[in-house]
């Protein structure tokens, strides 16, 4: 069997600076968070690393930064709590709810200092 090799005839072109802030702020506006957005943008083709600014740094500027660890906590918290109302006698739910919970006021009060 012969093998097929196949070339990519296509390069991809460098954004400019101001072009792969106007992506960031796309991805930004779907509600992504910064660490998921720079894996959008590496799945296209597009490292951060060539750029000028870190992806945190235009988004505080636009005041679209949310800190990633108290959003992930609050989407778990979220589904702990819809699980425990549908599952009342589920009392593991009840308990992690409130470690969750726990957590989350932790971790507000550290990035709120």
């Amino acid at each position: 069997m012969p093998e097929e090799t196949i070339e990519k005839t296509e390069e991809k072109k460098k954004l400019s600076q101001e072009e792969f802030e106007e992506k960031v702020l796309e991805l930004a506006g779907t509600g992504l968070t910064s660490e998921k957005i720079g894996e959008a943008l590496r799945k296209q083709g597009i490292h951060s690393m060539q750029y000028k600014k870190k992806i945190s740094e235009i988004l505080k500027k636009e005041n679209k930064y949310v800190v990633p660890e108290i959003k992930n906590i609050e989407e778990k918290l979220e589904d702990i709590i819809k699980h425990a109302e549908k599952n009342k006698q589920d009392k593991r739910a009840l308990r992690d709810k409130d470690r969750v919970f726990a957590k989350l006021r932790r971790t507000k009060a550290f990035f709120n200092k």
